[in-house]
């Protein structure tokens, strides 16, 4: 089964970036997931060049980001493939613990419905 893991952060608590031991920790947990056959894509997001198409009453808004007002930022993704949800949680937990106390981070497991499993 697939799940999608979306990073979410809180742009007034975040950190300017990650460190360089955060991100030798983050090489060193994707190839280990990548090794166990777990993660088949991952990827920041960037925030500057945000659109948004709204549909409201069958007519569609284009709106132009970035989008300040935003009280958190879906910063990245990882999209797994694991046999039950609770190791797809596991792994978005050890994923959390890499960032250590500095970073106020959370995740959001969902399962992806349909298309190949």
């Amino acid at each position: 089964m697939r799940h999608m893991v979306l990073i979410r952060l809180d742009p007034n608590q975040a950190p300017e970036g990650p460190s360089e031991e955060l991100l030798a920790n983050m090489d060193a947990l994707i190839e280990e997931m990548t090794k166990a056959g777990v993660l088949l894509d991952t990827a920041g997001l960037g925030i500057d060049e945000t659109v948004r198409i709204r549909q409201t009453g069958g007519a569609q808004t284009v709106l132009d980001g970035p989008f300040t007002e935003s009280k958190e930022i879906i910063g990245g993704y990882c999209l797994l493939q694991t046999r039950t949800t609770e190791e797809a949680v596991e792994w978005a937990s050890r994923f959390l613990r890499v960032h250590g106390p500095e970073w106020d981070i959370e995740v959001e497991v969902r399962k992806v419905e349909g298309g190949q499993n």
